[in-house]
């Protein structure tokens, strides 16, 4: 493993080690595996994946100074010039490595979903149509066998609708609203 791909998950786990800190603060920390945002495979479900390194005592607990001690050694991590300050430039380092990961894992998902040929690489075979190309018929309202400007502007509104409403239905479930 190269050095810089090290450095990039230590960096990678340093941000997911702060998302932690942030989610000490709700005192409900315990619960979000089972009730947190995102459900099941949400936050909690990420607390669950990085507990034995929090857990330094090896107990099978977490003490608040476990996880005090942790949200410390996050901030230290991403605080590049030692001030005791997260500044735009250092939070934006943290937001960076966080989605590097998630980038990450979503492309080494896609290659192995879809690398029917075990190369390590996708042909076009193998990639899956875009968007566009699988709801052509959908998106193309007036049959002329085109996609019209407005015509994908259309679908572009429908899908962030329907998009809308899932998040505001998984929202109000969380709460108990949409019983």
């Amino acid at each position: 493993m190269s050095v810089k791909l090290k450095a990039t998950k230590l960096k990678v786990t340093v941000a997911t080690l702060a998302l932690l800190g942030a989610l000490t603060g709700t005192g409900a920390l315990a619960e979000m595996g089972q009730r947190g945002p995102g459900g099941p495979d949400g936050r909690g479900a990420m607390l669950l994946e990085m507990f034995d390194g929090i857990d330094t005592d090896s107990d099978g607990k977490l003490t608040e100074a476990e996880l005090e001690a942790h949200r410390t050694a996050m901030f230290t991590a991403f605080d590049a010039n030692g001030d005791g300050l997260l500044d735009a430039e250092e939070l934006a380092a943290r937001q960076l490595a966080r989605f590097s990961e998630t980038l990450a894992e979503r492309t080494a998902r896609m290659i192995e979903n879809r690398d029917n040929n075990g190369d390590g690489s996708l042909s076009l075979a193998e990639m899956d149509a875009g968007p566009g190309q699988r709801g052509f018929a959908r998106i193309d309202t007036d049959n002329d066998g085109a996609i019209s400007k407005a015509e994908a502007q259309e679908a572009g509104e429908r899908m962030g609708k329907r998009m809308g409403e899932q998040r505001k239905h998984r929202k109000g479930a969380m709460w108990g609203w949409n019983d």
